[in-house]
């Protein structure tokens, strides 16, 4: 069963913190949790989805450096 963001508001290491910064916790554990068992190659194709849906819904341009 997958762990909602609820869940990870209520985890022990994170419950004890402020409100803005549980959240913030929280989040970065699901984040971590979600993608520690991805290979290199999992990992380019989720973050080249994550940057093409940032590009489409928010009109984000990404610039790299030559």
């Amino acid at each position: 069963m997958k762990k909602t963001l609820e869940d990870y508001m209520n985890d022990p290491s994170v419950a004890h913190l402020q409100m803005p910064l549980r959240e913030i916790k929280a989040i970065r554990l699901m984040i971590y949790d979600e993608q520690k068992n991805m290979t290199p190659d999992e990992l380019k194709k989720h973050h080249d989805q994550v940057k093409k849906k940032a590009q489409e819904e928010f009109g984000i341009e990404f610039v790299t450096s030559a």
